[in-house]
């Protein structure tokens, strides 16, 4: 049998806690993992050059199946050479299916077995979205992974209407493996949903995993619930899915989720966190939020997180980041954006190496006593 498109390496299991480090191989370079992928909605990381992005240490970034359906179109992408050289970006590339964006923009109603109907966030002209156009799009925007078109519940659903969900979803997969054009050069992820109902959950990993895909992902939580049932979902799923895989959990970001789900064994993560706040002033540091454009950082004159060593902190002060943003400067929302992204990388490369060295779960306790303040 052929080497699939995408592969997973496994290089350590840490002792303490069972986390895994390893390497995701893909036809535009290797990454190690755990890992957060930046999110490039627009195939752009917003307020990030590409070579700002790479040279932060990022080796696989997230773009959006749906945003780039619709603007520009992704037969323009495709003629330009795909997303790596419409956008300039020389590492992996991962694109969702857009159902997540369908299903908040659907009403319950909307969602057929054949698709989903829908109104676009543009102009409100009505759409219609299948599996098999899901898989064309991603096609032509030749990423090294792309997304099963699944159905994401949201939070709280019904019992019934979540396994009727994660059943359509398997359906759908099988629609997008049979219409997939490029399985030698794009890896199709399917993606595990039950709601929070941990039978569901079980129901659905066993029939998502028992097709012979490169990789499989986690969908359908951290949508709203409390953290404690976003952690036993992640526990009664990820012993469900295949140890020779990648593992991804999508939609996740925050420092103490990420650190979570590296410690169950989850190997890819992606969240809009670091970019969202970073245009509204507020930074990540191991203490928690900081809120820049906050009065009292108006002659703050060190850095904003005085143990970072990203550009942004390394080069200029809170109150001159704090100026900037007071004085709609859009370099003071890009800066904050910088050490976002440079904050969860890093963060990242701390939990690798504490996954190397057998002391994930001291890392967790001693991160937890800064990031909680007790």
């Amino acid at each position: 049998m052929s080497q699939p498109p995408v592969w997973y390496e496994h290089i350590h299991t840490c002792k303490q806690t069972g986390a895994r480090l390893g390497r995701v191989h893909t036809p535009h370079g290797t990454f190690m993992t755990p890992a957060f992928m930046p999110v490039g909605t627009q195939a752009s990381v917003k307020g990030m050059s590409p070579e700002e992005v790479s040279g932060m240490g990022a080796g696989i970034i997230l773009s959006n199946t749906y945003h780039l359906w619709l603007r520009p179109g992704s037969e323009i992408v495709a003629k330009a050479g795909g997303l790596h050289k419409f956008m300039n970006w020389n590492g992996a590339v991962l694109t969702d299916s857009g159902g997540f964006q369908v299903f908040s923009l659907a009403k319950p109603k909307d969602i057929k077995e054949e698709g989903v109907k829908f109104s676009s966030h543009i102009d409100g002209r009505k759409l219609f979205l299948t599996p098999e156009d899901s898989m064309k799009i991603q096609n032509d925007l030749g990423a090294d992974i792309i997304m099963a078109f699944d159905e994401c519940c949201p939070y709280p659903s019904e019992y019934d209407y979540a396994d009727r969900s994660q059943a359509r979803t398997t359906r759908w997969l099988e629609r997008c493996i049979a219409s997939h054009k490029n399985p030698d050069t794009q890896a199709l992820f399917g993606i595990i949903q039950g709601s929070m109902y941990p039978e569901l959950r079980k129901k659905s990993a066993e029939a998502i995993t028992s097709f012979d895909l490169p990789g499989f992902a986690i969908g359908g939580i951290s949508v709203g619930e409390p953290k404690e049932l976003f952690l036993e979902m992640i526990d009664c799923t990820v012993p469900l899915m295949p140890e020779d895989k990648p593992r991804y959990l999508m939609g996740v970001g925050t420092p103490d989720y990420l650190i979570e789900g590296a410690l169950r064994g989850v190997d890819m993560f992606d969240c809009v966190l670091p970019t969202r706040m970073g245009r509204h002033g507020t930074i990540l540091t191991d203490y928690g939020k900081k809120i820049i454009r906050d009065k009292k950082h108006a002659e703050d004159f060190g850095p904003m997180d005085p143990e970072c060593g990203c550009y942004a902190c390394k080069n200029y002060s809170a109150a001159y980041v704090r100026h900037l943003i007071k004085a709609n400067e859009m370099f003071g929302l890009r800066l904050c954006t910088y050490h976002n992204i440079y904050y969860l990388l890093k963060l990242m490369e701390r939990v690798r190496e504490a996954i190397a060295e057998d002391r994930l779960g001291d890392f967790k306790e001693e991160f937890y006593k800064r990031y909680y303040g007790n």
